[in-house]
């Protein structure tokens, strides 16, 4: 055990010495860092707790997955039956399912079989169990009933929140923040933390709206005042302006093309008016689409419409053949600004309720970032203390191998460019003792091995081979338990589990070959006749 071939050794120390290194930027400054090449930035971000920034917990409207989860459905029916030529009235979503009137008896079972072949079975683990995103029965006189059990609607939630942590992430890195903190928290909730942003106005403006942009066509057989009184065509539908006052347009409903097609959208200015507005372009589907639709309604008004919102409504001149165009509707630059942001970034499947709002301030983060560094002081010097007296010479060794553990942990957060908090500090502090308590098992087996009648260098070789499980055993259940913090816990607690559990990894490699090198190195130039602890 105390025997190390030249290149074994080398490999030992230029690996804590590379992973040490890599804690070195977190020394710098910022701005000089960023001078650097681009290998050599990676450093460690502060948390939220330690620099300050925004909190914010989105709910997704589970209502609306459900409504728009049933509307989907009744979309589905009325393809399904026009494509078999079956016969059908009545097709409407009511009772939270989906029914539909067959007109000839004959058709009934058909019917049935065909609608049928829209349930699919649930993925994942619900798929194993039987059940299916749809259940089709005979409601009894030509009816037929289409539901969404519970455990579809749980699945449709959980593709639209990770649908929406995508969009959201998107959205906030638009802004140019650094480092935001973006995942699931619970079934139909997404947690977003953004160190450094002392003002959440625009990142709740941002994130409040759907983003669902939509061209269609103008209606102008109706007067949008005869609308507004209840005489709209039944495939049009009135809507408001985004404008103060509010100004109503009538709108078919039919899509001509939607924001899914849109590849790129930036903030501008308008070369005659000066006017902010905002420049899109479309991909190869929407650019046929709305060079198709423009052809055929030269000299009629079509809208953009956003969230339901018409933001402007001008009359189409020529046909637009580039799949390029431009946004006006008496933007600020902040507006034409926010809405390209939402426009690249993309429509959210559902809208998303802020239910908690919390700010830290940079002045809470400095005292957190204090008293974190004053504890990791005072408990590092009494472990240092601790192991001074009660090893001596072994404790130098001791002491020099959890200073080397702790820079590693440093330089491992570091190259994975983690976040540390608070809690993470205390994951640091928590690393420190464990290192320690290897060591302590290691020195008091070799104390044991000599009261047993070795001699030193036997005892010391026995104590490192015969330690080494039962510091592999506590490790490793030390570890498990911080892999499971970090899969089921949120947020601080994901923070403990990672500095607890790339402290454990340094903890182990450092007792069992730096602090066994150290130890080898001295013996081979002592050649003890007795062990100093």
């Amino acid at each position: 055990m105390l025997y190390f071939t030249r290149w074994k050794a080398l490999a030992i120390i230029l690996t804590a010495l590379v992973v040490c290194l890599c804690a070195v930027p977190n020394f710098f400054p910022e701005a000089r860092v960023k001078t650097w090449p681009l290998w050599a930035q990676r450093h460690l971000v502060l948390g939220l707790d330690l620099q300050g920034g925004s909190y914010l917990l989105l709910e997704v409207d589970s209502n609306y997955v459900k409504k728009d989860k049933l509307d989907q459905v009744r979309d589905q029916v009325r393809s399904a039956l026009r494509e078999a030529r079956i016969g059908y009235n009545g097709l409407s979503v009511r009772n939270e399912g989906v029914e539909v009137h067959i007109t000839k008896d004959t058709d009934l079972q058909n019917a049935l079989a065909k609608l049928r072949e829209l349930s699919q079975p649930l993925g994942g683990l619900l798929g194993s169990s039987g059940q299916r995103s749809l259940e089709v029965s005979d409601a009894g006189g030509g009816v037929i009933r289409l539901t969404v059990p519970q455990a579809a609607i749980t699945e449709r939630i959980r593709q639209t929140i990770e649908q929406s942590i995508q969009i959201v992430e998107r959205r906030v890195n638009e802004l140019g923040t650094v480092e935001p903190l973006i995942q699931r928290q619970g079934i139909d909730r997404i947690l977003v933390q953004v160190p450094g942003l002392q003002d959440p106005t625009q990142l709740k403006t941002i994130l409040g709206k759907t983003a669902k942009m939509e061209f269609r066509m103008v209606d102008s057989t109706v007067p949008p005042d005869q609308a507004v009184q209840g005489r709209v065509p039944p495939d049009s539908e009135v809507l408001m302006s985004s404008t103060t006052p509010k100004i109503p347009y009538v709108i078919k409903k039919q899509v001509l093309v939607s924001g899914a097609d849109l590849t790129d959208a930036q903030p501008g200015f308008d070369q005659r008016s000066g006017e902010p507005i905002v420049s899109f372009r479309f991909n190869t589907t929407g650019s046929r689409k709305f060079a198709q639709a423009t052809e055929e309604n030269v000299g009629q008004p079509f809208a953009i419409v956003l969230d339901n919102e018409v933001i402007s409504a001008p009359v189409i001149r020529e046909p637009i053949r580039q799949g390029a165009g431009q946004i006006s509707g008496n933007f600020t630059v902040q507006q034409a600004n926010d809405l390209a942001i939402l426009l690249r970034a993309g429509a959210l499947p559902a809208p998303l309720t802020i239910i908690e709002e919390r700010t830290v301030g940079p002045g809470l983060g400095q005292d957190s970032i204090e008293k974190g560094e004053l504890a990791a002081y005072v408990g590092s010097i009494m472990v240092i203390v601790f192991m001074l007296v009660t090893y001596r010479l072994f404790g130098v060794f001791a002491n020099i191998a959890v200073a080397i553990n702790v820079a590693m942990i440093f330089g491992v957060l570091s190259l994975l460019n983690a976040t540390l908090t608070l809690p993470g500090i205390a994951g640091i502090v928590l690393t420190v003792g464990i290192a320690v308590d290897s060591n302590v098992l290691i020195y008091e087996r070799i104390r044991e091995e000599i009261r047993g009648g070795r001699n030193a260098i036997s005892a010391i070789d026995a104590g490192f081979k015969r330690a080494l499980s039962t510091i592999l055993d506590s490790n490793i259940t030390t570890f498990i338990a911080a892999a499971v913090l970090f899969y089921i816990g949120t947020g601080p607690v994901r923070g403990f589990a990672v500095t607890l559990g790339i402290g454990i990894i340094t903890t182990v490699f450092t007792a069992f070959t730096l602090t066994r090198l150290i130890v080898a190195g001295w013996v081979r130039w002592k050649r003890p006749q007795s062990v100093p602890i």
